[in-house]
């Protein structure tokens, strides 16, 4: 699906500001990780180094919910934020390279990191938005 982001959304994902990544767990509770994000056309994307539960638990189900705090206050006096709900894909990928990417944006722009140089190649969380909510110009 694409379109799902309009421009403001899209700014809130690129900002630099984490996103709180909930996954289904195997025995159907929430699974809450904490995440760098950034866009790849209209999908989000994460990269990860080591396959980890958040991981596993998108193979199983692919539902996903992201939410991002703006850091903006509204005329209203709301914090605003961004919920996106979509389906997750893990695939193999330059997880250092995103993650290089995303640190520019998230710790600086001489941050080198992942640290050291012989990565592996890592996997890449690939979510593809299909409905979006919260307190926002979305």
């Amino acid at each position: 699906m694409t379109g799902v982001l309009n421009d403001a959304a899209k700014a809130a994902v690129v900002a630099g500001r984490v996103a709180h990544l909930v996954t289904v767990n195997a025995d159907g509770s929430p699974q809450l990780s904490v995440v760098w994000v950034g866009l790849d056309g209209d999908q989000i994307v994460s990269g990860h180094m080591a396959d980890r539960l958040k991981l596993r638990n998108v193979r199983r189900d692919p539902r996903v919910v992201l939410s991002i705090e703006t850091g903006v206050v509204n005329e209203h006096g709301l914090a605003e934020y961004l919920v996106v709900r979509g389906r997750g894909d893990v695939v193999p990928g330059d997880a250092a390279g995103l993650l290089q990417r995303l640190a520019h944006i998230y710790l600086g722009p001489n941050v080198v990191f992942p640290p050291g140089t012989d990565h592996p190649e890592g996997l890449i969380l690939r979510i593809t938005p299909e409905s979006v909510s919260g307190v926002g110009p979305w």
